[in-house]
């Protein structure tokens, strides 16, 4: 698990929301409240991103996915499998200890340096990082029992989560679709 952040991918009623707290940690000071760790990718933005994982891996990773997605003429599901192969086969990128959320509105995938395509068993939620295990309870739990929408349902669960983990703040961004 790294402690490193927490990001929150969510889709449902056609929209799609990433968010991710501010914290920049290195073992147990606080470097940083306010990082970025979520973008928007592809032409146009189509595709929402958020990484766990080193600042310097997360630029590379990031670009090169990019450049992926643009091959695939924005098709994420051959964007995912075509990254997936490319990291595991590079023996400098397989040492990078990462995660990526990457997501539309039609898929959500969580990608890792061991080669690992993961789609959530309920399709439309995941999480990474340090405080990804409170944020997707949270997520969880509010999407079955709330009526809020995708974007304050990721909020919410962040700020559940920064109120929890030592490694996550409340400082959060999101982006939409």
């Amino acid at each position: 698990m790294f402690h490193a952040t927490t990001i929150l991918g969510y889709k449902a009623d056609g929209k799609a929301v990433i968010g991710g707290d501010g914290q920049v940690s290195f073992g147990d000071t606080i470097l940083k409240g306010n990082a970025t760790k979520i973008r928007k990718l592809g032409e146009g933005g189509k595709v929402l991103a958020g990484f766990a994982g080193s600042t310097a891996d997360a630029f590379n990773l990031f670009d090169m996915f990019e450049t992926i997605l643009a091959e695939k003429k924005g098709d994420l599901f051959k964007s995912v499998i075509g990254f997936s192969k490319m990291w595991r086969k590079d023996k400098h990128l397989r040492q990078l200890e990462a995660m990526m959320i990457v997501l539309n509105e039609e898929h959500i995938f969580i990608l890792t340096g061991t080669g690992d395509v993961v789609e959530p068993q309920d399709g439309k939620i995941a999480a990474i990082g340090s405080g990804g295990n409170y944020a997707i309870s949270a997520a969880r739990a509010l999407d079955k029992h709330a009526t809020l929408s995708p974007r304050e349902l990721v909020q919410e669960s962040l700020q559940i989560a920064g109120e929890l983990c030592v490694y996550t703040n409340t400082n959060i961004k999101l982006l939409e679709l």
